[in-house]
């Protein structure tokens, strides 16, 4: 009877170390952050959002009007709430929310222009994350010092953005002493040389937690030539230079902003462009529009109509379809490309990974192989 209540409990023993094990495996590692934004502006319920698959979620956008921010749409009430709500799914999750973005950057250079400016803008970025309830402030500048949609920008913009994040961060540590909690506070930054050009990093990274990257739009809305738009390694079919994710890493490393800083960003959506020449499958081919943006469920949408042929680039590690008979070229993301970028994140020891946006996704395709690819335990910061 001793012997087999021995053995009893070491198949015990056994079974759980197994368990544990095998859970450690399907979950994201201790330091590896996911943070997906949200966008306030799209018809999807946030209540739908997975957060156990999450450990920050950026809510999108707020504008700056008279020098204090403030919530534009009708629908960001209620969708604050949902978001909100998703602490009890995930009590880890950090929920910030997001000012500015493409559309709402116009004023980020006035403001940061004057200390007096800074001041009240600060105060009432961080009244408004206190109203809602958020964990911190995410600034979405397009962009410092450089022409974006229709955004004013000075020279001093590169100092200045340093100093308003110095401010933010001010008026945060106050809130902390207040509040014994440490609020957060970070960026999302453009991935090319001119943006490096436009601030100072070195300086301004000691006021943030982490630097989302945006390494997607490598070829945008602008481009009337296809392209991958977030590739992760160069192309060899690129003949004119171009952007890669390494090439962009390498570049911030160089910054000196720390490796765990580093938010690497994917797409959750792919880049459309119609009429494109028809040679070589269409990649790095000249067309008569600029890319559309079109959703993962977009894609399988068209996928479904058979005219499109799946095709890689295997020195880029980036996928396109190509529609000869339409002539249309569809720079995308899939699984495969989630899974090499996380490979590339932990090679790297980044922070972690960042994307747009979530109701982008198909069916979770692309987050669900984000976690798994992700791997242990979820970061708690």
């Amino acid at each position: 009877m001793v012997i087999k209540s021995v053995f009893l409990v070491l198949i015990i023993s056994v079974f759980f170390a197994c368990s544990s094990l095998e859970r450690k495996q399907n979950q994201p590692e201790e330091d590896f952050k996911i943070i997906g934004y949200v966008a306030g502006y799209e018809n999807f319920d946030p209540a739908k959002i997975d957060a156990g698959k999450l450990t920050h979620l950026n809510y999108a956008f707020a504008n700056i009007v008279d020098g204090n921010v403030q919530f534009e749409l009708a629908t960001d009430k209620a969708k604050i709430e949902s978001v909100m709500a998703l602490k009890k799914q995930n009590p880890d999750l950090k929920i910030l929310y997001s000012i500015g973005g493409w559309v709402w950057s116009d004023q980020f250079s006035n403001i940061a222009a004057y200390a007096q400016s800074r001041e009240k803008f600060a105060k009432s970025a961080v009244k408004l994350m206190k109203t809602h309830g958020f964990d911190g402030i995410d600034i979405d500048w397009e962009f410092p010092g450089q022409r974006a949609e229709d955004n004013i920008f000075r020279p001093s913009d590169k100092e200045n953005f340093t100093l308003l994040l110095g401010e933010l961060r001010k008026q945060l540590e106050i809130e902390t002493k207040v509040d014994n909690k440490h609020y957060l506070l970070s960026i999302a930054a453009a991935t090319d040389q001119e943006y490096i050009n436009h601030t100072d990093l070195k300086k301004a990274h000691q006021y943030l937690d982490f630097v989302n990257l945006m390494c997607y739009d490598f070829y945008n809305g602008w481009f009337y030539q296809t392209g991958h738009h977030a590739n992760l390694y160069p192309s060899k079919e690129e003949k004119f230079g171009g952007n890669s994710i390494s090439e962009s890493v390498d570049k911030f490393l160089k910054t000196g902003v720390p490796a765990k800083k580093l938010i690497l960003g994917v797409p959750f959506y792919g880049r459309k462009w119609e009429k494109v020449t028809p040679v070589n499958n269409g990649l790095y081919q000249s067309a008569l529009t600029g890319s559309a943006i079109v959703s993962s469920w977009e894609i399988a949408a068209e996928l479904k109509s058979g005219k499109f042929q799946e095709l890689y680039d295997d020195a880029a590690k980036a996928s396109y379809l190509w529609n000869a008979q339409d002539n249309i070229f569809i720079s995308y993301e899939t699984p495969k490309e989630i899974a090499l970028k996380t490979a590339f994140i932990k090679q790297k020891k980044l922070g972690g990974a960042m994307f747009w946006e979530y109701s982008l996704d198909n069916k979770q395709e692309l987050l669900n192989k984000l976690y798994q690819s992700a791997g242990q335990t979820r970061q708690r910061n």
